[in-house]
């Protein structure tokens, strides 16, 4: 009887550059980790790539004098535009920022408060309650929300954001903190919308309040500018820091690389094994309150066995139920066989008592960006085992 159920190991790889082979550069560093750690490779292993070698391999990269054109060719020279509702993050937006600052005459940034759309905290709700602020309606400059409320700074980073975000744009910016998105229609009628997962809601409400143009950051280095990197779909959504004058773009073409690395794992191994792209995982950390999900999706590309949500039981409830009469090998005896049938009345009659439907590629990269980390581990490739098993098997 097997032992051990679902494991997730963390696969060395070379540091990745512009041009290599990282359908051969996986393949090899997956091989080479099973031969010398023992391990042998199943039908339906799941390999995870993280975003972020992928978009290295294919030099997906833009300058700020890219997005900067990108600005001015879309809202025109020397044009006054509104950012509404961005993220408070140095690696995720302060780049993006700059580029779109150096495109403009003059940006008013509406910041979200208390937190912004992932939960990065720009004050407490406990100082927002005590000063008997109501964030759903109240608007301020960002000269009265500090004289109301003093400096505010991030817990974690101890980096005050809208200081920050002032300076990175060298006296071009004026701030207010609204969360209505349509307050920002004061000042200008031309508008960016930086949110994340609500882009669509947003701009539809911008519009309808009488927006001249509004563009997405999935709108902006939407196509190559002057031979930069782009994104066709999420444009400047997940990306990330890389020098202090350039970013590195959210990955293309992710569905090529999975065929093409299952093609060949299929040939050399003979087993059929699944491959996704990873950015974010969608988990949220209890204690800061931050959603980890920044990335537009948590998988921009996968093989087909990936597409779906689990067929699962709550082992659970059938052990404190149907099986509550019965102990030891007797209940696992019995469990395995429920677990066989799933397709039993018993089965049917607790569907309402089933796991949470999130979609598999969510649920493997959040186990995948949790395993790798985000440091120093070496570790942007993830080998997931034994995923696709269950209590029967």
């Amino acid at each position: 009887m097997r032992t051990v159920g679902v494991t997730s190991r963390g696969i060395r790889a070379p540091i990745i550059k512009r041009g290599d082979d990282l359908c051969e550069i996986v393949v090899n560093s997956v091989l080479n980790a099973s031969k010398h750690e023992g391990f042998e490779l199943k039908d339906r292993d799941v390999i995870g790539i993280t975003e972020s070698i992928v978009a290295r391999s294919q030099g997906n990269y833009a300058t700020l004098d890219d997005i900067a054109s990108d600005i001015k060719a879309k809202f025109g020279e020397d044009a006054v535009v509104g950012l509404i509702l961005p993220i408070l993050s140095r690696n995720r937006f302060s780049m993006i920022l700059k580029g779109i600052s150096m495109g403009v005459k003059k940006l008013y940034i509406q910041l979200s408060y208390p937190s912004d759309e992932v939960g990065n905290p720009l004050v407490s709700w406990d100082i927002i309650d005590d000063h008997g602020i109501n964030p759903y309606t109240d608007v301020f400059t960002a000269e009265e929300f500090k004289k109301k409320l003093g400096d505010v700074k991030h817990p974690f980073t101890g980096v005050d954001y809208i200081a920050f975000y002032e300076e990175i744009c060298g006296g071009k910016a004026e701030i207010i903190l609204a969360n209505d998105a349509v307050e920002i229609l004061k000042y200008t009628k031309n508008v960016i919308n930086a949110d994340i997962h609500t882009r669509f809601r947003t701009q539809r409400r911008l519009i309808k309040a009488g927006a001249e143009k509004v563009l997405g950051l999935h709108e902006l280095m939407n196509a190559p500018v002057n031979g930069s990197g782009y994104h066709p779909d999420y444009g400047l959504l997940g990306s990330n820091l890389a020098t202090d004058t350039s970013i590195k773009l959210f990955p293309r073409d992710c569905q090529e690389l999975v065929t093409k690395i299952a093609a060949v794992m299929k040939e050399k191994t003979g087993k059929n094994i699944e491959v996704m792209v990873y950015g974010d995982g969608a988990f949220k950390d209890p204690v800061g309150g931050i959603w980890e999900l920044a990335d537009p999706v948590v998988s921009p590309g996968c093989t087909p066995g990936l597409i779906g949500t689990p067929n699962e039981i709550k082992m659970k409830y059938i052990a404190d139920n149907e099986l509550h009469h019965l102990s030891g090998e007797d209940a696992a005896h019995a469990m395995r066989e429920v677990i066989r049938k799933k397709s039993d009345n018993l089965i049917n009659n607790m569907a309402s008592q089933g796991t949470t439907p999130r979609q598999l590629t969510d649920l493997l990269g959040s186990l995948c960006d949790l395993t790798s980390g985000s440091g120093d581990k070496g570790t942007p490739i993830i080998l997931v085992q034994g995923y696709f098993d269950n209590y029967a098997d």
